[in-house]
């Protein structure tokens, strides 16, 4: 790729003076990972650790053996009647196998990753929804439910042509195959189909957003995720030889276009940290010693993840390798930013993307200025902008500099559309033009700023949960005449979920009752509410439809008096209100009075502390 310094939209604007199309050597994810390997074949591809107690002992593989693997495991998918619109769905944590089965089932047919924290119920669901054809899972291995949960979601395909175990053995009279076992009687030189990849042929589909009703799924074609990565790769700095850390989960595009198909575009080292990445303790305790081992250059990560190793000791770990972090997927709270800096003594680069747009629309520029809170400049070959819409979602006009409106994208990485049509009614605003379903503005420098949502979801620590997985169980409680799910501020996870609940009259139902009743019928762990708050009267716009934006604020507001409660001792009086605001979408006012004695840059001092993880702005008088 060619080396570029973005610092401005100027730049990017030169940049796109050449066409995207040639620019690209490669037009399908395929020939993108084998030109990668050929800029040297015997490059490490991939590192990968069991636990991180062995971290500085890996598991590593060459880009000659990283073709080799994904041509075998496509030959493999092949033979298993696999053809270029048939679907293989995958329930696999962070392991190398993920990789070959990724882009070798991309060289085959269809790839579906599937989060398989998710219940049975709901993995069945999406697998019914894409067609899923081949079913991948982990075999038993300890603290893993996948195998039991792949041979629940097997009852439910009777279409299925087989299922794969991966590190676990076969039963080919049940259509079980060992992956480990067959991948090596196929050949790793080229696809036996004679495969020739249309670059507008369907790749992948990714799950997002709920998991009620018909699952949403996202469909990448090759070109979507050819195009993605050279536009990432343009932007980044990562060069070819350096190393990349891969935390995230590999069922999300995240982990598999900014810590995969970029890098391997480029001939770079991703280490995969642990099967589970960030979710294993043991790998956040050893994080910078990793760092340290393998000289990472980056890493992506969302700002639960900052959080937690902001609480880390760098100790006697040199990680004066690492450049950046590339942060996404939920705000970041601007004291928390300076904090990480400060204790990394790196850049953290914020950035923005969704599933419908492939990975990534914008990013902080490296060598440019970095306007925190921001999530940056546009990526080259990307258009965004901010429309006003009407009731219907359609296009009225553009915003003005700093007026808020719906984020809207366009480019050669932005899908055509969700698999089921009903997904799509409303998202074009005007032809070609997606919109995000988030609240944004653009300054006059062209940094954009996200200010809310219109589409309701709750992201917690980058995890899309869709309200209606809480409030349809709700509804079908006894008892219940109301009910209204919305994100909660919180200091690690960004937001968290949290469901008022107005009842019938005469209903007994307490908060507690609530909650169990959830834990059982809500399939995705992450989407149980942190707390149901029985309410006499949710709020309603004046056409009788719930306000949630008046349950945010409650939400916020306690949130914010409960931990201005902490420094009572230094105040005589306290009022936190909450409020709509047109630059920050929402503003907390705290007003205090200081008590006898106590100096106001004190309480100050004491406030910037213990709000500094949460990202809803605040405004801080003292009396």
């Amino acid at each position: 790729m060619e080396e570029v310094k973005f610092k401005d939209t100027s730049d990017i604007e030169a940049f796109e003076s050449t066409p995207l199309e040639e620019r690209m050597a490669v037009f399908n994810t395929y020939d993108l990972i084998k030109t990668g390997a050929a800029i040297n074949p015997d490059a490490t591809a991939i590192s990968f650790f069991l636990s991180s107690d062995t971290y500085d002992r890996p598991m590593t593989g060459t880009y000659r053996d990283l073709t080799a693997n994904i041509t075998r495991t496509a030959n493999v998918f092949h033979d298993l009647g696999i053809g270029p619109t048939d679907v293989i769905s995958y329930l696999l944590p962070n392991l190398p196998h993920t990789h070959y089965v990724l882009w070798g089932g991309e060289a085959a047919g269809i790839v579906n990753p599937i989060n398989p924290l998710l219940e049975p119920a709901t993995i069945a669901e999406i697998c019914q929804a894409a067609g899923t054809k081949v079913l991948v899972a982990l075999a038993e291995f300890p603290e893993s439910d996948i195998w039991q949960k792949a041979m629940k979601v097997r009852k439910a395909l009777p279409d299925l042509k087989a299922v794969i175990r991966v590190m676990g053995p076969s039963d080919e009279k049940e259509g079980i195959y060992a992956y480990d076992e067959i991948i090596g009687r196929y050949s790793g030189e080229k696809l036996d189909s004679n495969r020739i990849i249309d670059p507008r042929e369907m790749a992948s589909m990714y799950h997002t957003g709920g998991t009620t009703g018909i699952p949403k799924l996202a469909p990448h074609t090759h070109f979507n995720e050819t195009a993605m990565a050279y536009m990432l790769a343009a932007a980044a700095e990562l060069n070819t030889g350096e190393t990349a850390l891969c935390g995230l989960p590999l069922f999300h595009v995240n982990g598999t276009t900014v810590t995969g198909s970029t890098p391997f575009l480029i001939g770079a080292h991703v280490v995969l940290l642990g099967p589970r990445g960030y979710r294993d303790p043991a790998v956040m305790q050893n994080f910078y010693k990793i760092v340290d081992h393998y000289k990472a250059v980056t890493f992506s990560s969302v700002p639960t993840v900052l959080s937690i190793l902001l609480d880390i000791p760098v100790g006697d770990a040199d990680i004066s390798s690492l450049r950046y972090a590339i942060c996404g997927a939920a705000p970041l709270s601007v004291e928390l930013f300076k904090r990480f800096e400060a204790h990394s003594g790196m850049k953290i680069l914020e950035g923005y993307g969704l599933t419908e747009g492939t990975c990534a629309s914008s990013f902080n520029p490296y060598h440019g200025r970095q306007k925190i809170g921001s999530i940056g400049l546009r990526l080259p070959y990307m258009q965004m902008k901010i429309f006003i819409v009407d009731e219907g979602g359609m296009f009225l006009r553009e915003t003005e500099i700093d007026e808020i409106g719906s984020v809207c994208i366009q480019g050669p990485n932005v899908f055509s559309g969700y698999l089921d049509d009903a997904h799509n009614r409303g998202i074009w605003p005007k032809e070609g033009w997606l919109n995000t379903g988030d609240l944004g503005r653009k300054d006059a420098d062209g940094y954009f700023w996200l200010t809310g949502r219109t589409k309701e979801l709750i992201i917690r620590g980058g995890h899309n949960i869709d309200p209606a997985v809480i409030e349809d169980p709700l509804y079908r409680l006894p008892g219940v005449q109301v009910a209204a799910a919305v994100g909660r501020p919180d200091p690690h996870a960004g937001e968290v979920p949290v469901a008022f609940v107005q009842l019938q009259e005469a209903a007994e139902l307490t908060p507690e009752q609530i909650l169990d009743y959830l834990k059982e019928e809500i399939g995705e762990r992450a989407a149980v509410p942190k707390e149901v708050i029985i309410t006499e009267e949710v709020p309603l716009t004046p056409v009788g439809k719930i306000f949630k934006p008046a349950l945010r604020w409650q939400a916020i507001r306690k949130v914010y008096q409960t931990e201005m409660e902490k420094i009572d001792d230094l105040l005589a009086s306290l009022e936190v209100t909450v409020t709509e605001d047109k630059i920050h979408g929402a503003m907390v006012a705290i007003t205090a009075k200081a008590s006898p004695d106590t100096s106001h840059d004190h309480i100050r001092d004491r406030v910037n502390d213990i709000l500094a993880r949460y990202t809803v702005k605040y405004k801080l008088t003292i009396n």
